[in-house]
């Protein structure tokens, strides 16, 4: 019923436009009641947008299951890609989309009030993973706002190209730019422990018994290095 709606509506979006499209006109193409339609979504709007709340859902939930061994940036990055692979399991539903919102305001501005919502949720999380830091709150929304930045740049540029090339890798650079700015950088190697080393003079010729005995009396008088 729910495909069938959203189906229904792109149609007569597509033939008559978005505005001149009722309701009452997609619940009659679809068969169904406009009670059955409100079932499902709460306006015209949504059934433009139909997968972004189970989106949000799963990616919500992605963050909370992510624990002190995740780095915070890369779950968050992570948790992007979810988002990108909504859009990636239907090109040809998420171009027509694209095009749909950039021809209607009101669409357009529901459209990032959705955003706002995904940049919402990756804010809470790494507030809570920054809490400890004295600019956690300010690192936090940054970072948040960066990652959407670079997602919904990739994300739009694979759109206006009608859904052509590999979307995924064009996120995976935009993203890797958030991170080489905000991750933590990785911790240094520990320093080595020095050697040793002993110079002994010697005649040429010496026997190798003196050499030795040389070398045995030069380190007791030295002892170890210092650390």
């Amino acid at each position: 019923m729910r495909e069938a709606l959203v189906a229904a509506a792109f149609q007569l979006f597509l033939e008559r436009g978005y505005e001149q499209t009722t309701v009452d006109d997609i619940v009659a193409l679809a068969g169904v009641g406009r009670r059955s339609f409100f079932r499902y979504f709460p306006s015209k709007e949504d059934v433009v947008f139909p997968d972004h709340e189970r989106c949000l859902a799963d990616m919500t939930a992605f963050l909370a299951a992510g624990g002190e061994e995740h780095e915070p940036l890369a779950r968050v990055c992570d948790a992007a890609r979810l988002v990108l692979r909504m859009y990636t399991e239907n090109p040809a539903f998420s171009v027509q989309r694209y095009r749909l919102t950039k021809q209607v305001p009101g669409l357009r501005a529901y459209e990032l009030s959705v955003v706002w919502r995904y940049e919402r949720a990756f804010a809470e999380y790494l507030r809570g993973r920054f809490a400890d830091r004295p600019d956690g709150t300010l690192r936090a929304d940054v970072v948040a706002a960066a990652v959407v930045a670079a997602h919904n740049n990739a994300l739009r540029s694979w759109l206006r190209s009608d859904g052509e090339g590999d979307a995924t890798e064009a996120v995976d650079r935009a993203l890797g730019y958030v991170q080489s700015a905000f991750g933590e950088p990785a911790p240094a190697p520990p320093a080595e422990e020095p050697e040793d080393v002993v110079v002994v003079v010697s005649r040429r010729g010496a026997p190798l018994w003196r050499v030795v005995r040389e070398i045995e009396s030069t380190l007791a008088r030295t002892g170890p290095s210092p650390n």
